[in-house]
């Protein structure tokens, strides 16, 4: 058996083993990284430590936490209730109103903090317990908001799309700009699955407020409208990077949540801080276990051994894309989106572009596929917080959101089928 093989299936069944019995994944991406050095012959405690280092030693990195800490400050500043009340004044009178306002909400948030587990978060906090005094069956509520979760990782600004752009060198406000039309799309989708649940609910319809309450409600979420539009069109512009783009997202929402809403004193933005520093401190540990990992399977060659395995399918790329699709959505029923993203993207990408798939077009798609799997059973990170902040059962959960994956499996289908979905209004915007 060649060193190679070895060195694979060192990486898989190490995995494999590491994730059965627990162990953080940071932990295990180090620790399977140093497994196939030592099976390569490579071994040296000092690459090791250079590679840590050199996986968070990245200027585009640096957006995560200010994306993190934007979303942060958000939910405290008052600025993500201000998108749900607006949202509730619009639709919410229409029967099942409070589902709509979900949806809408969602897509809205996503535009300002990219992070799928805030948003939800967000979003369950305020809506779960509205939804349950007006009769709404707890698991499909539950489900739909988890569903409208996800949004997030795909609309700018998106924390997933900044990693991958780091991970496989792929531009990050392509990334951005591929993310617009899909996202619109599965919010699109996330309502019409909503509609056919109706059919089996006896819910009343709401009072309709008048116009005057209405615009009043749009009002006073003005400054909270107006941080997308300024994110987006600042990148597009090019008067800011992504990188930079993250900073300034932070700092208004800072500035929105102190000055104009007041809704946060200064006393608790050490406790905002706390919390942003550690979720940052938990994405950055998995990029710098990561590299230690993707740096032995590019010693190894695998990419290369993958290829060789998939060589008949890339004269096929639609082929190529289905079985791959099918891959990580296997892969996301255990995986957590980030890892994911850290682990597999550097192997495929070079397949898909070798079958002559644009790069932008997979890394949508990958990350895509990546956001469905934190909705599937049974490692569904945003499943965990939707029953946490709902104390309802994993199970009602994953009952309540099935008929809204189905959804997202049908558009991931359209978009295998038909990538200019995808590729033709990124074209067009750039």
């Amino acid at each position: 058996m060649t060193p190679e093989a070895q060195a694979f299936i060192v990486f898989s069944a190490g995995m494999l083993l590491l994730m059965g019995i627990g162990l953080n994944m940071a932990f295990a991406l180090v620790l399977t990284g140093a497994g196939m050095a030592w099976t390569l012959d490579f071994w040296d405690t000092q690459l090791l430590a250079q590679n840590l280092v050199a996986g968070v030693d990245s200027f585009p990195l640096l957006a995560v936490p200010f994306f993190i800490l934007a979303g942060e400050l958000m939910n405290s500043g008052g600025i993500s209730r201000r998108i749900i009340d607006m949202a509730q004044a619009w639709v919410g009178h229409i029967r099942g109103g409070l589902g709509f306002v979900a949806i809408g909400a969602a897509v809205l948030m996503a535009s300002m903090s990219g992070s799928a587990l805030a948003d939800t978060a967000a979003l369950a906090t305020i809506l779960l317990p509205m939804m349950k005094r007006q009769g709404y069956p707890m698991h499909t509520s539950a489900g739909l908001i988890a569903s409208g979760g996800i949004i997030a990782p795909i609309i700018p600004p998106s924390m997933p799309f900044v990693i991958y752009g780091v991970t496989t060198n792929t531009s990050i406000s392509a990334l951005f700009l591929s993310g617009i039309v899909p996202g619109i799309i599965m919010g699109i989708g996330l309502i019409v699955a909503w509609k056919l649940q109706l059919r089996e609910m006896d819910l009343p319809q709401g009072v309709k407020l008048p116009l005057i309450e209405r615009l009043h409600a749009t009002r006073k979420a003005f400054w909270a409208m107006l941080m997308p539009l300024i994110i987006i069109g600042g990148m597009k512009t090019g008067i800011f990077t992504p990188t930079e783009a993250a900073v300034v997202a932070a700092f208004y929402a800072l500035v929105v949540a102190l000055v104009i809403h007041r809704e946060m004193k200064l006393i608790e933005i050490h406790e905002v801080l706390v919390r942003a520093a550690k979720t940052t401190a938990v994405v950055m540990f998995l990029c710098a276990g990561a590299q230690v990992a993707s740096y032995m399977i590019t010693l190894a060659d695998l990419p290369t051994v993958l290829t060789g395995w998939l060589g008949p399918l890339v004269e096929s790329p639609r082929v190529l894309m289905a079985v791959m699709m099918v891959t990580l959505v296997l892969i996301g029923t255990a995986l957590d989106l980030t890892p994911t993203i850290l682990i597999f993207a550097p192997v495929m990408l070079p397949i898909a572009v070798k079958a002559g798939i644009d790069p932008v077009y997979f890394g949508l798609m990958f990350v895509l596929n990546g956001a469905i799997g934190l909705i599937t059973p049974p490692v569904g990170t945003v499943l965990n917080v939707v029953a946490g902040v709902g104390r309802l059962s994993m199970h009602q959960v994953i009952k309540g959101v099935n008929p809204f994956l189905v959804t997202y499996l049908i558009i991931l289908t359209a978009f295998v089928l038909f990538p200019e979905i995808v590729t033709a209004p990124v074209a067009w915007m750039r």
